[in-house]
């Protein structure tokens, strides 16, 4: 009996085929998302155009896009290295705080008239990353810990992780680092710590540098070390990664200190290439928006950079649609969550087949009625 849907003997995992069923599930949520427009009274055209022509053909926006690309893409890395170890952290937000919280601490503390005074950015750099990574990983890894030894939910303890970072950032800044004045916010950086800027006449920073050398890492780990053989091994089935002599439960732990370590990097690329001071709400949902990056990525290092890029392009050029076609830029959120659903659902294209034949095929008549003929 031949059925609308087919299952492939093998499912399609070249890289033409990813791509491919990736960009149809986006322009379909492109399609959908062209109905609100028109309730609007805009056409779709002209709302697409300003949605990308100002993050990808002016410079400006161009900037911009890769200053947000910067922390998502940190934290999409960080999403992959956890869940493909099979541990499902969702304490990015805390993760983001912790780092930039240990990275505005050193720098305060690095600023001129302190103790220590200023630092050479040759030194101060190094030792931002290594203290940004180092806090968040650890943060990350108590949550690994819990799940390894006691057995403990990681998604539940790892969502109400993020409200702790929150409520020690909210006392940091209205407390012993807040600076004089009515906002909960720290001094202002010294100038000597920020991240260099990369494009003369935008604020795109090195931190976009820091991801993609981030991406690279990330890949090698799991694809040529043995260590990430181990974590995903340790994902796929943990019985047999056990069986086979692995340490599953400091593969979790590792895997969870790396994650969390990626998403500390997030909070320092932001306070020092972007906002240059700690404050209350600095995160904004980034750790969570990394997230939806990293699965419309396929959990693939290697695209992460380019899939931050349109996301973060997209967030920009959401204010330019709200400008230019009077649309609500909330409607771009609606955009990507669609496009989100639309990949895990088109996600099924790889592995099944879809027969058209049989909508237009002739039944065949009843068995009753071929005995009587």
């Amino acid at each position: 009996m031949t059925r609308l849907f087919e299952r492939r003997l093998t499912p399609l995992d070249s890289p033409l085929a990813i791509f491919t069923t990736t960009t149809t599930a986006f322009l379909a949520a492109m399609l959908v998302t062209s109905f609100l427009f028109l309730s609007y009274g805009a056409s779709p055209f002209q709302a697409y155009f300003a949605l990308f022509h100002e993050p990808f053909a002016t410079l400006r926006g161009f900037g911009y896009a890769l200053v947000r690309a910067s922390p998502l893409a940190l934290i999409a890395l960080g999403t992959i290295v956890s869940w493909r170890s099979g541990f499902m952290y969702l304490g990015f937000e805390g993760s983001f705080v912790i780092g930039a919280a240990a990275t505005g601490w050193l720098a305060l503390l690095t600023a001129p008239g302190s103790r220590v005074g200023p630092l050479p950015f040759f030194l101060f750099l190094p030792l931002a990353i290594s203290l940004a990574f180092a806090a968040a990983g650890i943060w990350a890894g108590l949550v690994g810990l819990v799940r390894a030894r006691l057995g403990g939910n990681e998604v539940l303890i790892s969502l109400m992780s993020n409200y702790v970072a929150i409520f020690i950032l909210q006392y940091l800044v209205s407390g012993p680092m807040r600076a004089p004045g009515s906002l909960p916010e720290t001094p202002l950086f010294p100038r000597a710590t920020w991240l260099p800027f990369i494009l003369h006449g935008t604020r795109a920073h090195a931190g976009i540098l820091i991801a993609i050398i981030a991406a690279g890492l990330v890949w090698m780990l799991l694809q040529k070390m043995p260590l990430g053989y181990e974590m995903i091994v340790t994902g796929f089935n943990p019985f047999a990664a056990r069986y086979a002599g692995i340490d599953v439960g400091r593969r979790l732990v590792l895997a969870a200190f790396f994650a969390g370590g990626l998403g500390g990097l997030a909070g320092m690329v932001e306070v020092l290439g972007a906002q240059h001071r700690l404050m209350d709400g600095i995160s904004g949902g980034v750790g969570f928006v990394g997230i939806i990056v990293a699965l419309l990525a396929r959990l693939n290092p290697l695209a992460v950079i380019p899939t931050a890029f349109l996301y973060g392009g997209m967030s920009v050029g959401a204010d330019a649609m709200q400008r230019r076609a009077s649309i609500p830029s909330s409607i771009t959120f609606i955009l990507e969550s669609l496009a989100v659903l639309f990949v895990l659902a088109f996600d099924a294209l790889r592995y099944y087949k879809v027969n058209l034949s049989v909508l237009w095929r002739r039944s065949p008549p009843p068995v009753a009625e071929q005995v009587s003929k």
